[in-house]
């Protein structure tokens, strides 16, 4: 008999007023990218992007009064237009992958699926995420922070709300 081990994974949902091929580029075109992912109140700089297994997305995430904070994804599956699979981890300026600055307990590295289905002319988002090779403290970390992780990709996503409905409003004038 084969034990499994209970993956506990965070889990956010999103309907968004857009197709879907536009919710696809938003996540796979650096432009776009820049214009909505982080935190609010950031700003994102792409550093570099190369959207392929393997590839890296490097960014700066920047705001006053705060010091600069270096992110990457490093993707493991693209399925255009449904499926996109990536580990994101904080790094530094060179994209060595280290520790984020809030949280020693927090996990170096996070699996995240986001999956793109339609739901007539809209789009569902599903992201689900869980820590790759993490300790059990740090797994008890990255669940304890689901209600924070609420907060924070709801922000991130009404910026990815703000940011289609500006594309789709420009292209109606």
């Amino acid at each position: 008999m084969k034990i499994m081990e209970k993956r506990e994974e965070f889990i956010i949902t999103r309907i968004f007023n857009a197709p879907r091929e536009l919710v696809w580029r938003a996540w796979t075109e650096p432009r776009d990218l820049q214009q909505w992912w982080g935190p609010t109140g950031f700003k994102i700089r792409v550093y570099k992007f190369d959207l392929k297994p393997g590839g890296v997305f490097h960014y700066c995430m920047l705001a006053e009064d705060a010091p600069d904070m270096w992110g990457k994804f490093v993707y493991r599956e693209i399925n255009a237009p449904e499926r996109l699979v990536y580990v994101n981890s904080f790094a530094d300026k060179e994209g060595n992958v280290i520790r984020p600055p809030f949280d020693q307990n927090w996990p170096k590295e996070i699996l995240n699926s986001v999956t793109l289905s339609e739901h007539g002319k809209k789009t569902k988002l599903t992201l689900r995420s869980w820590p790759v090779s993490a300790t059990d403290e740090e797994r008890k970390t990255f669940v304890d922070n689901f209600d924070s992780m609420n907060q924070g990709f709801g922000g991130t996503f009404d910026q990815l709300d703000l940011h289609l409905r500006n594309y789709i409003d420009g292209i109606k004038t």
